[in-house]
């Protein structure tokens, strides 16, 4: 149970709607990999094209080394696991568990003992004899996840499986499910707008915007070191700027406003003056009420949320900005408060000026630069 998944050069048209205009990846064996992007990018087209709900025009998908391009969905042997649970509400809990089995020329006997197995392993062996209608959205989940699994198959796909669930529920759900497919090892393509969620649970994360994958990568990788600005504003929060580099003998500089500081993990083939977006989240920015050298803004307002405080500021172009610290014994700094503010150089980004590139090392992406540069480009926005 398990497969390598292989896309090559996929193609998906609505009419003249191109959703989909060529895209390639690759999602290792027993993977668990995340398909991330907003609504409308394309992820869940893609999923129901490896399923075989949509139609593919064009491109190859291998499971392993089998092209599964013509092959009907129910020989693709795949689990699926719905937004809407679509668990059967006339059947208790364990016939839906049973319910991909009974056309699998199994014994009774069989298909009872691998229903109570993927029960134990869902922890939900006590409902076996309830009916859905009885159950939270947490324990329908469950089930549903139960059913996809029971019957043993190569795929596990999830197409937002969470968006149904409050706060602390989705929190329970996504540990369970990462802990069950670590279990099991079955290659999974998770599809999901929520950027905390991807992280949460995936081994790499694919980042898709207008049908074009932008970044493909772990999420620490992707977080740290995203490839283009797009990524950068998509995944978590990110003040963005233009800045200069400039070249201070042997070491580059990035320059904002009067502030300049050093960044030696400028990448050697773009040590070169040139305008540059600055990527800062607002872990990445220091706030001094001292004027140490950094630029100037002034506080609008703060939020206070226990182990950190978010501080708002306007710079003098105008521009909004947003940092986090860590909060302290002392007072919240008031709004109308003047600080100079300087940059962590060791965690923020650069990209070329159409935001296309980022001109640091350490960037790992695993996506085809030739399809990246299609959708990538300037995004510019604060938060």
């Amino acid at each position: 149970m398990s497969v390598d998944i292989k896309i090559k050069n996929a193609l998906k048209k609505f009419g003249d709607n191109v959703i989909i205009p060529d895209l390639s990846l690759t999602v290792k064996k027993g993977e668990f990999f995340t398909l991330l992007g907003p609504s409308g990018c394309g992820k869940t087209t893609l999923l129901r094209m490896i399923a075989g709900f949509n139609t593919i025009d064009g491109g190859d998908f291998y499971f392993d080394e089998r092209r599964i391009n013509d092959l009907n969905p129910a020989k693709r042997n795949i689990g699926m696991v719905f937004q809407s649970y679509a668990i059967f509400p006339h059947m208790t809990v364990r016939k839906n568990v049973e319910f991909g089995l009974t056309n699998k020329n199994l014994s009774k006997a069989e298909i009872r003992s691998r229903a109570e197995k993927f029960m134990d392993l869902m922890q939900i062996s006590e409902l076996a004899d309830r009916m859905p209608t009885s159950l939270s959205g947490g324990q329908q989940q469950r089930v549903a996840l139960a059913r996809a699994l029971c019957i043993e198959p190569d795929v596990l796909l999830m197409d937002e499986p969470l968006s149904n669930l409050d706060a602390k529920l989705r929190i329970e759900m996504r540990s369970v499910i990462k802990d069950i497919q670590q279990t099991v090892g079955i290659t999974t393509i998770y599809v999901t707008h929520d950027q905390e969620e991807a992280m949460a649970i995936s081994d790499r994360i694919a980042v898709m915007n207008k049908g074009v994958i932008q970044h493909i990568g772990t999420p620490k990788g992707i977080y740290q070191r995203p490839a283009n600005t797009f990524v950068a504003a998509f995944i978590g929060r990110s003040n963005l700027l233009e800045g200069e580099l400039v070249m201070k003998g042997d070491m580059p500089y990035v320059r904002f406003e009067q502030y300049e500081a050093p960044v030696p993990a400028v990448a050697s083939e773009f040590r070169k003056p040139q305008k540059v977006i600055i990527s800062a989240r607002p872990e990445e920015l220091s706030i001094s009420r001292e004027d140490n050298g950094g630029f100037k803004a002034t506080i609008i307002s703060s939020i206070f949320l226990g182990l950190n405080t978010h501080y708002f500021m306007r710079l003098e172009n105008g521009m909004q900005m947003e940092s986090v610290h860590e909060s302290t014994l002392d007072s919240i700094i008031e709004p109308g408060t003047k600080v100079s503010v300087t940059f962590n150089t060791d965690k923020i980004n650069l990209f070329t000026a159409d935001g296309s590139t980022n001109i640091l090392t350490g960037v790992q992406n695993d996506a085809q630069p030739s399809a990246v540069s299609r959708a990538g480009g300037k995004r510019l926005a604060v938060g």
